[in-house]
């Protein structure tokens, strides 16, 4: 489906919530009323408007944070149930907290029969969201005619894909030949037969059909020789796209960027969005400054702890690459013996990992270290590395530069997103996962990031750390 279709099934569904919450509002505001309950049920209608209010801002802005919204007219029934769940179950304890800080003192069973209802009336909307889109569509959408420019592999691809938008209004009206003169060909066989046109027909099919778009599927050779076909559909003012598979196995995004006045195609494999990766770094800072204040004396007492039971600092210092490579000094509690570093080369044979020297039960570990690596009590100090900047909440683990120079190509992707406290690593083993499996959940971070997976994981870490599992 195109953007501006996505876009706009994205608002319907949105609207849609916000229309089934006053519903289910009203439907539980009516059950509740006709209980016959020790208490008396009644809501200031001031005071039903701001709940009201403040219960389709929460829903709404979960369906879009969790991207429910782009996935409901083709999940899988159990995934449309288990969102709707995750929406109205995070949405009632939104609700929940709203009037505790507003001491509305609300009905208990008025607030289980609104979530009740909720989602009831959600799951019944978007388990029939095809057949709802398709209703609507043909009865208020018009058509949005398509042709495709080329015969080959790649444009018959595109074709198969316009089918498969079929349902969001999109008509595939056939194909026209990318060379001058006849077509060697007279009809491309899909799901349906699609005409194929000569070139110099163009002109003949903009004045006599409706055509909207024109989508150029061709060899990025060609390109250049069909510029005065892009030009005239420009005259005629009918929107053309290049279709951007001239690099199969590239599978980074493509965007369109502009540099002054020049516009540059942009294939990116690592997370763009500047506005959500702002929120990213604000919320580590806030996050970072609202855990080292209340921190501080717990830290002040762990260092003195490991000044009294072993020689040497309390911080250990250690150089590391962060965001695309750049260097930066890495903090953390030292837990293990002053001259650890120079110990390391003679017990290489023993790690347990091919690259990030790891090895269960460390001669070099001292005894508070021991428990402090337990409970990753010794990364602590990094919260001042995120408030820095060096580092994120969540992220790959920064590694050390002897390490990085010995990665191979795919795996050095893991330094173009900003290292991390915990990771996905974290969360799925921590030291009993094997090198090669942590840089593949590093790169599933990078290709799935999204700011509620950033809270997934920390939420994860949080009994994962408690429990010290999997800590060597």
């Amino acid at each position: 489906m195109f953007r501006g279709h996505r876009r706009k099934v994205r608002i319907l569904f949105s609207v849609s919530d916000v229309i089934l919450l006053a519903l289910a509002f009203q439907l539980a505001y009516w059950m509740r009323a006709r209980l016959e309950l020790k208490n008396v049920f009644f809501i200031e209608p001031h005071n039903s408007a701001l709940l009201l209010g403040w219960s389709m801002l929460v829903w709404v802005g979960l369906g879009y944070w969790w991207e429910i919204y782009d996935r409901i007219d083709a999940a899988h029934p159990k995934v449309i149930l288990r969102d709707a769940f995750r929406q109205c179950l995070l949405g009632s304890a939104a609700v929940v907290l709203f009037e505790y800080l507003l001491r509305l003192d609300l009905s208990r069973p008025f607030l289980g029969l609104f979530a009740g209802f909720t989602w009831f009336l959600l799951c019944l909307v978007r388990l029939n969201a095809g057949r709802l889109l398709g209703a609507l569509r043909g009865r208020f959408g018009a058509s949005h005619f398509v042709v495709v420019v080329g015969t080959g592999e790649p444009a018959r691809r595109m074709g198969r894909q316009l089918e498969e938008a079929a349902s969001y209004g999109i008509r595939l009206f056939g194909f026209l030949s990318d060379t001058p003169g006849r077509p060697e060909i007279g009809e491309i066989d899909l799901a349906a037969r699609y005409p194929v046109h000569p070139l110099d027909a163009l002109p003949q099919l903009l004045r006599n059909h409706v055509i909207d778009e024109i989508i150029f599927a061709v060899d990025s050779r060609r390109l250049t020789d069909l510029e005065d076909i892009m030009l005239a559909c420009d005259e005629e003012g009918v929107r053309t796209r290049v279709a951007v598979d001239f690099f199969p196995h590239v599978n980074s995004q493509v965007y369109l960027d502009r540099l002054g006045s020049s516009p540059l195609l942009t294939f990116s494999a690592t997370p763009h969005d500047e506005i959500r990766l702002l929120v990213k770094r604000l919320t580590d800072i806030v996050l970072a400054a609202a855990w080292l204040i209340p921190l501080f004396p717990f830290m002040l007492a762990i260092a003195v702890v490991i000044r009294l039971t072993s020689p040497g600092p309390a911080i250990f210092r250690q150089e590391r690459c962060g965001l695309n490579g750049r260097r930066f000094v890495f903090y953390k509690f030292r837990s293990m013996c002053q001259d650890a570093e120079a110990m390391r080369a003679s017990l290489e044979h023993l790690s347990t990992r091919q690259l990030a020297f790891k090895m269960p039960n460390d001669p070099r570990l001292t005894g508070v270290g021991r428990w402090l690596r337990k409970f990753s009590v010794d990364e602590l100090p990094q919260l001042w590395n995120v408030l820095k900047g060096d580092m994120s909440l969540v992220g790959p683990r920064p590694a050390l530069p002897d390490e990085v120079e010995q990665y191979k190509g795919w795996q050095r992707r893991r330094l173009r997103m900003r290292p991390g406290l915990t990771c996905l690593w974290a969360v799925s083993g921590r030291d009993t996962v094997d090198f090669e499996t942590w840089m593949k959940l590093d790169m599933q971070y990078i290709d799935n990031w999204s700011l509620a997976l950033d809270w997934e994981i920390i939420l994860k870490t949080i009994p994962q750390l408690l429990s010290g599992k999997g800590a060597h």
